[in-house]
């Protein structure tokens, strides 16, 4: 039986339903090299969830959480940071506004260079302390098959604001190389995120080209030490772990991995989509994917989380990466 999928708002369109442009670190995307997740119903079956994220590399399932708990949260973040300048005066913190008035390179968060002050990275560390919740929990045993789970507890709380820097380019395993099992990512928006409000953007099939640039990536480390083969920052990395800052660059970088495992130009289009409050993106460690830069219309700051699990077995057998098992710092160097 096919996946029951939900339609993103105007997917199919070829004329004016997409972005004319994203916004990436270097530039812009153009439309023609754009296109629509694919949203899958938060009841529709295991199987058809797990088809999914077997196929695409990820599975993007609308309405899993509640809506009022997400929304929870993202009003208690934002609750923290009162006389930081992060936010717009008179606004609520449910709606996070950002405040335009302020020079967007002293509010950055995670993945985009971190804050500048003390206090809003004071807040910020203390925030990464991700609260569970059942029904994410449980999708993750019933889409893995696995009998029981272990998250992570460096969970990653991201914030971008209107103007600032985005995630660069990447593969979730260039950051967990300590282990080789497999992991699953999720990805939460906590809050609603519009197409061009800085959520994430998924290479489409792209997998294989992420699994073949791991192994290209594991020839060229042979000689290096043990620390160095783990490490996202050594000297075969850039200076970020990132890939490349903009989808033209990771093209043009990495064309000759591309080519041998039989990727041709016209294969490239960077997926996105409309999120909203209480639905999660889950995806493989190989997909390849960044966020773009935050232009919503509303000055909204695009607030997520990233969460990681492995099979709790793979876990007891020391096949996950430990590094990971501390709680998000600035200087963890991860």
């Amino acid at each position: 039986m096919a996946p029951v999928l939900v339609e993103s708002p105007n997917e199919g369109s070829i004329d004016g339903d997409l972005p004319s442009k994203l916004r990436a670190n270097q530039g812009t995307v153009l439309q023609e090299k754009l296109g629509w997740l694919k949203a899958t119903p938060s009841s529709a079956s295991t199987v058809e969830i797990r088809q999914r994220l077997e196929e695409d590399g990820y599975v993007w399932i609308k309405g899993l959480l509640p809506q009022e708990d997400v929304l929870d949260m993202r009003r208690h973040f934002f609750s923290q940071f009162d006389g930081t300048g992060l936010l717009k005066p008179g606004t609520s913190y449910v709606d996070g506004i950002y405040n335009s008035d302020e020079d967007v390179s002293l509010h950055r968060g995670v993945g985009g260079g971190n804050p500048a002050g003390e206090a809003e990275l004071r807040h910020l560390t203390e925030a990464h302390t991700t609260k569970n919740h059942p029904q994410l929990r449980g999708m993750v045993r019933s889409v893995m098959g696995w009998e029981e789970e272990v998250m992570l507890q460096r969970t990653l709380l991201r914030h971008s604001v209107p103007g600032g820097d985005s995630t660069g380019i990447h593969y979730d395993r260039l950051f967990l190389r300590g282990g080789n099992a497999y992991f699953l990512t999720a990805w939460v928006p906590v809050g609603d995120v519009s197409s061009i409000g800085g959520g994430l953007y998924y290479l489409a099939d792209s997998v294989s080209l992420g699994e073949a640039m791991e192994t290209d990536y594991s020839e060229r480390a042979k000689s290096f030490t043990e620390e160095e083969k783990i490490s996202a920052f050594n000297q075969s990395m850039g200076s970020t772990g990132y890939l490349a800052d903009h989808p033209d660059q990771f093209a043009e970088e990495h064309e000759r991995v591309a080519t041998k495992a039989g990727w041709s130009s016209d294969r490239y289009k960077w997926l996105i989509g409309d999120f909203e409050a209480g639905d999660v993106v889950f995806h493989h460690p190989s997909v390849i994917h960044g966020s773009c830069g935050n232009d919503d219309p509303q000055g909204r700051i695009r607030l997520s989380t990233d969460l990681r699990f492995y099979n709790k077995a793979d876990f007891d057998q020391g096949a996950a990466d430990n590094r990971w098992t501390k709680y998000w710092h600035v200087d963890d160097k991860l």
